[in-house]
């Protein structure tokens, strides 16, 4: 008997957003925009609309968005060969190549065991207390993202597994209330503590480098370094609290474990020595920092940077040809991201951007007359924030409306790169709001640990603790540095 055969399409949504984009597509664009900007402005929003709904994989939809560009002629290009060029402008992208090629190098910490090595050791050393396992697993994620930009992959599959094994061997489990002995705590902590170590290193996280390109476009420019030394304060200040924040608020009913060293220190004996790919995966890491801290001194540019690791894992045999091939996330990324970005630039070329948030920017300096500007601030990055309540997709959110909310806070007279360093962390800060709202929101929440109620009350907590520290410390940090 035939297979049958399943279709991945979500054709309700799909066809709902179509016929949405068709009607919108035959009006008359607003006065001051073009026609050029005001269909490139509705195939973007269809796109996010559709990778909000899931009708595709993301990748999908990235690639039906550039086949429809073109097809369109969108950005008003006269002929075919034009067009297809302009859709296809961004894969040639630095920043773009410079996420693919860290997702190719960060499997190296999966496939060598280092990356489940270095938790363990963490374990070891400061697990004596829950609160002290909290820490050991933050300092794990830590280590890993500056080279390991999945945020998801780092903390759903690195971290999240010695969690759930640590809970359970306290006999904490996820279909009863035992979780409250130790096990609802650590899932909730590894999950808002990711959203610091994503915000740390631009390499942390997918949607920092979207953001930087973004901003790049409104004159913004951040290297490797510039966004470490912005984020480094706020960011260690937030590490600090937010475990302490998530104890108090859960309220683990085990409070000691003095045998979780010795459950880490058993498997780091089954693991055994380090072996030569671990400690090459780790000297190519620290090579890697030291081209990204450094770039500009020795001339060399981060995405050559990320080559440069590439090839050392490859020619050390760290990493093979067939692992890079297999590494679905970064070639999907490269798609999807290409769409995204092309269009984003598109409206920025077109004018869109610019009217949207003068638009904006015009209809609320009348309200905020003589308002002191970190206010305003305060105001429009916490429309920014919650907004994410509406949103399944980070990256999403920061291809839809980054732009946006940076050039309406520069038409508000909002000094612009704390305006576009604001945004861009919160960015990566909004992600533990709900269990819905990043992608690795569902391997935390499915595991069953955190219950729907305690999820989204301590996200709302985290979230107004975090915006507070960065919109006070951050904005004095950013002073000292002269970036306003």
């Amino acid at each position: 008997m035939a297979n049958k055969i399943t279709s991945q399409v979500k054709w309700l949504p799909l066809v709902i957003i179509t016929i949405i984009a068709i009607f919108f597509w035959y009006q008359n664009p607003p006065t001051g925009l073009s026609i050029a900007a005001w269909q490139t402005v509705i195939i973007f929003i269809a796109t996010i609309a559709s990778i909000v709904a899931k009708v595709l994989p993301i990748g999908a939809i990235g690639l039906i968005g550039i086949t429809i560009f073109a097809l369109t002629h969108a950005a008003g290009d006269e002929s075919a060969s034009d067009a297809i060029v302009t859709a296809l402008s961004e894969l040639n992208s630095s920043l773009i190549w410079l996420i693919v090629v860290a997702f190719m190098i960060a499997r190296g910490f999966i496939k060598t065991g280092l990356g489940r090595r270095i938790a363990l050791q963490m374990i070891r050393l400061l697990g004596k207390r829950t609160l002290g396992l909290a820490y050991g697993l933050a300092v794990a994620d830590l280590i890993l993202s500056p080279a390991m930009p999945s945020n998801t992959a780092r903390c759903g599959g690195v971290i999240y597994p010695i969690a759930d094994s640590l809970a359970r061997s306290f006999d904490s489990h996820p279909e009863n209330d035992s979780r409250r002995k130790i096990g609802t705590f650590l899932i909730t902590c590894i999950g808002n503590i990711n959203d610091i170590t994503a915000a740390m290193f631009m390499t942390a996280y997918t949607g920092n480098l979207l953001a930087v390109k973004l901003a790049a476009n409104a004159g913004v420019t951040f290297t490797w370094g510039s966004w470490l030394l912005a984020a480094i304060i706020p960011c260690l200040i937030s590490f600090i609290i937010i475990p302490l924040l998530v104890y108090w608020l859960v309220r683990p009913t085990i409070r000691h474990t003095p045998d979780a060293p010795k459950i880490a220190h058993d498997e780091l004996k089954k693991m055994g020595p380090m072996t030569r790919n671990e400690w090459l995966m780790l000297a190519t890491v620290l090579l890697l920092l030291i081209l990204w801290i450094f770039g500009d001194i020795l001339g060399i540019d981060p995405t050559t940077a990320s080559f440069t690791g590439l090839s050392v894992l490859l020619l050390s045999g760290v990493l093979t040809w067939e692992d890079v091939k297999k590494e679905k996330d970064a070639w999907d990324t490269l798609i999807w991201f290409a769409a995204l970005l092309m269009m984003a630039n598109e409206l920025k070329i077109l004018g869109f951007t610019t009217w949207f948030g003068n638009l904006i920017g015009d209809t609320l300096s009348h309200s905020m007359l003589n308002t002191n500007w970190v206010i305003i601030l305060l105001m429009l990055n916490a429309a920014y924030f919650y907004i994410h309540y509406f949103f399944a997709s980070g990256n999403a959110q920061i291809a839809a409306l980054y732009a946006v909310f940076l050039g309406v806070g520069i038409n508000l007279g909002i000094p612009t790169v704390p305006t576009a360093l604001m945004l861009a962390f919160s960015s990566s800060l909004y992600c533990s709001l709900t269990q819905y709202s990043h992608a690795r929101g569902p391997i935390l929440f499915g595991a069953g640990y955190v219950p729907t109620g305690v999820w989204w009350k301590v996200g709302f907590i985290i979230s107004l603790v975090n915006q507070a520290i960065f919109l006070t410390i951050g904005l004095l940090w950013w002073k000292v540095l002269g970036f306003y």
